[in-house]
């Protein structure tokens, strides 16, 4: 088993930055392939981005590419998620995840394991 707890969430105004982060034990850290996704309000579950466990590629959701920047330290057991530019719409649940294996980076299915979650909100 893994487990997985994020923080850094919190209250922003619109064009703030927050950075969240995903600190993960019970296993070989370096061995997960990682992701984040998040729930809004009304909204299903959203890929927001992803990173290999080598840290080697990342990938990111239409919705957010060119403002988030997914990272990880290994050493440190941790990943982060750098918010930047945050809209009114990025209000939501920010959820860690991990996954052994990964099909799709942007399924949440193909993942494993998830942590409770870390409230994002931006004022309007």
């Amino acid at each position: 088993q893994v487990q997985l707890v994020e923080s850094g969430g919190g209250l922003v105004q619109d064009g703030g930055s927050l950075r969240l982060s995903c600190a993960a034990s019970g296993t070989t850290f370096s061995r997960l392939a990682m992701g984040w996704f998040r729930r809004a309000p009304g909204k299903g579950r959203e890929f927001v981005a992803a990173i290999t466990w080598s840290g080697e590629s990342t990938y990111y959701g239409d919705s957010v590419r060119g403002r988030f920047t997914i990272s990880r330290d290994n050493a440190k057991n941790t990943m982060y998620l750098q918010l930047n530019s945050l809209k009114p719409d990025d209000t939501a649940v920010y959820y860690c995840a991990a996954a052994r294996t990964v099909g799709s980076w942007d399924l949440a299915h193909d993942y494993d394991y998830w942590g409770q979650g870390t409230q994002v909100t931006v004022s309007s």
